[in-house]
């Protein structure tokens, strides 16, 4: 009697190894962080470069949205920096133009009206003519600057013994402002007399220059 054929069995596929689906991804710890990530990071934190940092960071945002990298927090952390640097160096300027507006930086005054310290820009070929100043920036280019007020008893005295009293005062506090003598000095000197009578803060206020050339910066030391 004939036997009746056998059930053929499914054919069984064996299933690869949960470890071989994974073949190629990176684990969350393998993952590489994204080089524009650390670069705006590190960028943005000396100030100055603070916008290039950002930019970087922007970029490297953009990066790992797509490769899945790490370093989103740098990133962001570089844009968070970026913009403190901006607000910060924002204020700066805005109280470095408040404070030359309060020092009178553009603003002309009486030539006896400048304080001690104030650098000026005008005609010092003006003689006597010579009243008005416009306050400058002592660190870029101006005429003069006022550098004593020192006191000289001037009354009683004829116009050439008060000049010479005065340039006498003023010339012991020009060797102590700009570190050498008058008569050595390659700056040359003039004065305003206030007042003839000496006051405790001076009566003649003392400035230094040089006719047809530009100073830069304060003389005081300067030893010229």
């Amino acid at each position: 009697m004939t036997q009746p054929p056998a059930p053929i069995q499914p054919a069984r596929t064996r299933l690869p190894s949960a470890e071989s689906w994974l073949t190629g991804v990176p684990l969350p710890g393998e993952r590489r962080l994204d080089r524009y990530a650390v670069a705006g990071f590190v960028v943005s934190l000396p100030g100055l470069t603070a916008p290039v940092g950002a930019v970087l960071a922007l970029i490297g945002l953009a990066r790992i949205r797509k490769s899945g990298a790490r370093g989103r927090g740098l990133a962001i952390a570089a844009l968070a920096i970026s913009v403190c640097w901006a607000i910060t160096l924002g204020v700066a300027a805005a109280l470095g133009l408040y404070g030359e507006h309060k020092a009178g930086i553009g603003r002309s005054v009486q030539i006896g009206q400048l304080d001690v310290r104030q650098c000026f820009d005008a005609d010092l070929d003006g003689g006597d003519t010579l009243k008005l100043v416009t306050i400058a920036d002592c660190s870029t280019g101006h005429t003069g600057e006022a550098y004593a007020k020192v006191s000289a008893g001037l009354s009683g005295l004829s116009t050439e013994q008060k000049g010479t009293a005065a340039t006498q005062a003023c010339a012991t506090s020009f060797q102590e402002f700009v570190g050498k003598p008058y008569a050595q000095s390659e700056l040359d000197m003039y004065y305003v007399v206030l007042e003839d009578r000496p006051v405790a803060d001076g009566n003649v206020l003392c400035l230094v220059g040089k006719p047809g050339r530009q100073l830069t910066g304060t003389m005081r030391g300067s030893q010229r």
